[in-house]
């Protein structure tokens, strides 16, 4: 969290688990926040929307490009090397290398772009974090510092409470881009074993950083639960 917030936090933070309010205590009325939003509010839903967006985008380039890729670089690799050791050594192999090698060359080529884009992605989750930091530096100047750190938005969340915790978003993603650019460092080399490869496609699409803490997995019901409106556009 960037410092510039430091000087918000108070002694006390709502509650991080807005579902065990509910089960201990009947619903509270609406707060004054929720019965009339604000600029902040509608900031804060965009920005939070936005950063479902950018996962959703991440998924699709894994488990779809990147996945399917990876796998065709493996396949056409396995290929190759089963028919040329099944072939007699005196027979010529160029006709079957070279196109093989410019498959594996196109994958390979595939998987640098696929790394770009998640760069991309990476960096705009950056950016929507630095603007949400930027909306608790504004409300503090316009509705005071109280309001900030105590003011349900909605439910129970105050706008404290979102900018210092939805930034812990950037780690795993952080640590899943990392572990993608070291799978696609160990495939460019033709000689990698059958068994190292198959492993790396596995956790490719497992994407061990994200089980738990990708958005869908840690923060989108809670979302859908502390603020209003969350589904519509």
């Amino acid at each position: 969290m960037s410092s510039r917030l430091a000087s918000f936090r108070g002694p006390s933070t709502p509650t991080s688990s807005p579902a065990q309010q509910h089960r201990s205590s009947p619903a509270p009325p609406a707060s004054p926040s929720r019965q009339t939003e604000s600029t902040f509010h509608r900031k804060v839903r965009a920005l939070l929307q936005e950063l479902r967006g950018i996962s959703e985008t991440w998924d699709d380039l894994v488990l779809f490009d990147g996945l399917k890729h990876a796998k065709t670089l493996v396949d056409t690799r396995t290929d190759l090397d089963n028919t040329l050791a099944s072939l007699p050594n005196r027979l010529p192999r160029t006709y079957l290398v070279g196109p093989k090698l410019a498959v594996m060359d196109k994958c390979i080529a595939s998987l640098d772009s696929v790394i770009q884009k998640l760069e991309k992605l990476f960096k705009r989750m950056n950016t929507v974090i630095d603007n949400l930091e930027a909306v608790v530096v504004e409300a503090h100047k316009v509705k005071g510092y109280q309001w900030v750190r105590d003011e349900p938005l909605w439910v129970s969340w105050s706008l404290e409470k979102f900018a210092t915790s939805i930034p812990e978003i950037l780690t795993p993603y952080h640590r899943s881009l990392y572990q993608h650019k070291q799978f696609v460092a160990k495939l460019r080399s033709h000689s990698l074993p059958f068994d190292e490869s198959k492993t790396i496609v596995e956790q490719w699409a497992e994407q061990p950083y994200l089980i738990e803490d990708s958005w869908e997995a840690k923060w989108e019901e809670l979302c859908s639960v502390e603020i209003d409106r969350w589904n519509r556009s």
